[in-house]
């Protein structure tokens, strides 16, 4: 059997707040957050040789996460990410290039790893450089379930590439902004469920996550439609908080809970990271338990309980 039930690719960086600089980039969280849930997921990245990119080895060493397919690059530097929180409390990003997880380079070892995983998630802003890119696109060949989290950062993306992606993706997740914005390419549909099955019916995708923040997310999957709203807590940061989200959902249907079940805890994780400074913030399953013990609906009880 495979110790790796996840396999995460992607940008691993820092992200650098006014006060402070915290391990980022969406597939790092998502591997962080799925080992804190109890799969054992490996991530494969480039870091550069400098103090951050052995910060990240370090920091996700120390939560066991495994680091085997960290690439060192003596060229490039570590990716690093400029965050300002607005009034809102969401975060505007600049996005540093080149950085290290830019030039991805093929090893002959991430076949077997992948091919031999449950999941392999990725995320669009993966194949902003070609390097990078040609190493997705031949490992979403051979992936058993590709797992896609849309992350639109103008300038990072192109249309050509999106729709490459779209095409090789089982599951996907967005946020209601990029599913307006990928159905515009297609269609002037205004509802959300016409725009979803819309990308799945053209893409051939099984499931789609919208999240729509403090309106909640909606999953289509089969065919059926199933809302969950947003749990109330109060925000430290939404950094991290839709990868959280993500990595619960990966978990819940690893784990073969059902789909309203998927979605509820899904968002009691992502809510929960939300009201945590950054995005890997320090905590323990049995938290979730506690913090969401007086405000718990019978659609979150089941999953949590499960844990």
């Amino acid at each position: 059997m495979n110790k790796h039930e996840v396999v995460c690719f992607g940008e691993a960086l820092w992200d650098i707040l006014p006060d402070a600089a915290m391990p980022g980039g969406a597939p790092m969280n998502v591997a962080y957050h799925l080992k804190k849930l109890g799969l054992n997921p490996a991530v494969i990245t480039r870091i550069g040789i400098d103090k951050y990119g052995e910060g990240l080895v370090n920091i996700l060493a120390k939560h066991g996460v495994c680091t085997d397919f960290f690439h060192a690059d003596n060229v490039h530097p570590t990716g690093l990410v400029y965050a300002k929180i607005n009034e809102q409390r969401d975060v505007v990003y600049d996005i540093v290039y080149p950085s290290a997880w830019d030039f991805i380079e093929w090893k002959n070892e991430f076949a077997g790893l992948v091919q031999s995983s449950k999941f392999f998630v990725f995320g669009s802003l993966a194949s902003r450089n070609k390097v990078s890119r040609d190493t997705l696109y031949k490992c979403l060949e051979v992936g058993s379930t590709n797992v896609m989290d849309v992350n639109l950062r103008p300038p990072h993306f192109n249309r050509n590439s999106m729709e490459h992606l779209l095409r090789k993706a089982d599951i996907l997740k967005m946020n209601l902004d990029e599913l307006e914005l990928v159905t515009g390419w297609f269609s002037h549909f205004k509802h959300k469920e016409d725009r979803m099955k819309l990308i799945q019916e053209r893409f051939n995708i099984e499931k789609l996550l919208v999240t729509m923040g403090a309106d909640g997310s909606v999953l289509s999957d089969g065919g059926d439609f199933y809302y969950q709203h947003a749990y109330r807590v109060q925000v430290q940061d939404t950094i991290g908080s839709g990868d959280s989200f993500f990595a619960a959902f990966i978990q819940s249907i690893y784990k073969g809970l059902a789909p309203q079940e998927s979605l509820a805890f899904a968002s009691a994780v992502g809510a929960f990271v939300a009201s945590k400074a950054g995005a890997c913030p320090e905590y323990e399953v049995s938290e979730l338990k506690t913090l969401f013990q007086s405000d718990v609906d019978e659609k979150l009880k089941e999953p949590l309980l499960k844990q």
